[in-house]
């Protein structure tokens, strides 16, 4: 069944979903100056206020699934709305904290409006014109990269020369802008799941699941990866996701079709965007550090924080060049050769950045080839699962691909965050992460990035059933069960 096309200026949708996309990337990035700052802005302890960050990951992963399920059943245009209401209010609430909790408050209320970037990848699928889709896409999915690459030097001059509430009052204003661009300019398409309903069951276990998963791979290096605390929420965690599987198996209308995910296509997409994460935030925790560390060690770099933010600057750029170059490789060679293409080329970022890392114009040659191989592979990414998934299930299948690359974010800031913190040098109170300790972070995101590749490369290829032979794939706007034969 053909997506259901409106006559639209595709233009316009495109810009704002995109837009959408990066302000809500940038929300996540907005606290990171503010880092060291924190307790004594917030009157607390550094322990207390690592939650402002760690409640938006949680938020934004429990959300993330909820909001496309609901984007299927009831309009996604509706949900991208709603989306925008606690981004505004989560920001304003920021923007007038003084302690703690309310900013706690305000940044989970931020997480909650991460959903947008699905919402909007799946609607493109709707109202964008098929020789226009694969590079719309690709645009969309990449701004969430884009807002991280171009957020941390917006927030760092923000904070460096500016009162620190100001960073939040332009994300609330942004947000409004955002909500206004989406009532006036994006079309009001039909539920494709319309008439079935919400699983609340389901999404009440996943949320649990999923909460109990972040905190211990986040918390695990603060509290101990042997702690009854961390070992008691993975088992929980295992637990809790297995009954919640059990009952998405036996529901009529889940939150997560699992026979859907289950299929070859989705999952080896699914289970290379965890690796791709991982690669991605390896070059993200690594780089700035190298930049920002003191010159007297012999590799760091001495920048300010706005200084090595604009040093990074570049690669956001180049993520927002190469994406719809990305989208039109997918038009000629298909979605699975442009994720094996784009995280090569993340592989060679990290490659280069072995041999370049004394340097800050190498650092940013690193970050310019990084997040281009991460524009290609987040940017194929949802087009291999619309081209496997029903109309009805796109949002939701798509929220499913986004928590999974926030997964990979996760473990990945976990396992390089121990590599960095074993490998050091100095006095004992005063060590840093030494030189190997780097190299060795920048290893593991290039083995990373081969191990993607090696599991794009295993994505089954779609076969059209009419002329029996392999090609790039369906178009994603015009995708059905019946249209493609799984090999």
């Amino acid at each position: 069944m053909d997506a259901p096309q409106q006559t639209v200026r595709s233009g316009p949708v495109v810009a704002t979903l995109a837009f959408a996309g990066t302000v809500a990337a940038v929300m996540q990035t907005l606290v990171t100056p503010l880092i060291a700052r924190l307790p004594q802005i917030l009157h607390t302890t550094a322990a207390d206020s690592a939650w402002v960050i760690t409640v938006t990951l949680l938020a934004g992963a429990v959300c993330v699934p909820i909001s496309g399920r609901l984007g299927d059943l009831f309009g996604k245009r509706r949900m991208l709305l709603a989306c925008s209401v606690p981004l505004v209010v989560g920001s304003v609430v920021c923007a007038l904290s003084s302690t703690v909790v309310p900013m706690i408050i305000g940044r989970g209320l931020q997480g909650m409006g991460m959903g947008m970037l699905p919402l909007g990848i799946a609607l493109l699928r709707d109202v964008v014109p098929a020789e226009k889709l694969s590079s719309s896409i690709a645009l969309v999915s990449a701004s969430m990269g884009i807002g991280g690459g171009l957020g941390l030097p917006l927030a760092s001059a923000v904070a460096q020369y500016a009162d620190w509430r100001w960073l939040f009052w332009g994300s609330a204003v942004l947000a409004a802008v955002i909500a206004v661009l989406i009532r006036f300019l994006i079309p009001d398409v039909p539920a494709a799941a319309s008439g079935q309903r919400f699983d609340a069951p389901g999404a009440l276990g996943l949320a649990a699941g999923l909460v109990c998963l972040l905190l211990a791979v986040s918390k695990g290096a603060e509290w101990g990866w042997g702690s009854a605390g961390t070992l008691g929420l993975f088992a929980a965690a295992v637990v809790v996701l297995l009954l919640w599987g059990a009952w998405e198996l036996r529901t009529r209308d889940p939150l997560v079709d699992l026979r859907t995910t289950a299929r070859p296509r989705v999952l080896m997409t699914n289970v290379a965007s965890v690796f791709v994460g991982v690669g991605m935030y390896a070059n993200m925790l690594i780089v700035p550090q190298l930049l920002q560390f003191p010159a007297a060690t012999g590799y760091g770099l001495g920048q300010s924080m706005l200084a090595a933010g604009l040093w990074m600057a570049p690669g956001g750029i180049m993520m927002m060049i190469v994406s719809p170059l990305g989208g039109k490789l997918t038009d000629a060679r298909g979605p699975k050769f442009t994720l094996i293409s784009g995280v090569l080329v993340i592989a060679v970022g990290y490659g280069l950045a072995l041999a370049v890392m004394g340097g800050a114009w190498g650092l940013m040659l690193v970050c310019m080839v990084v997040n281009s191989g991460v524009g290609l592979a987040y940017g194929s990414m949802p087009a291999l699962i619309m081209s496997s998934v029903p109309l009805s299930e796109t949002a939701a299948a798509n929220g499913f691909n986004t928590l999974m690359r926030s997964l990979g974010t996760s473990v990945g800031a976990a396992v390089i965050g121990a590599v960095l913190s074993q490998l050091t040098v100095g006095p004992v109170g005063h060590r840093l992460t030494s030189e190997s300790g780097f190299r060795t972070g920048l290893l593991i995101g290039c083995g990373v990035a081969l191990v993607a590749a090696a599991l794009a490369a295993a994505i089954p290829a779609v076969r059209n059933a009419a002329a029996g032979t392999d090609g790039p794939g369906p178009t994603p706007g015009t995708v059905s069960d019946q249209s493609v034969v799984w090999t």
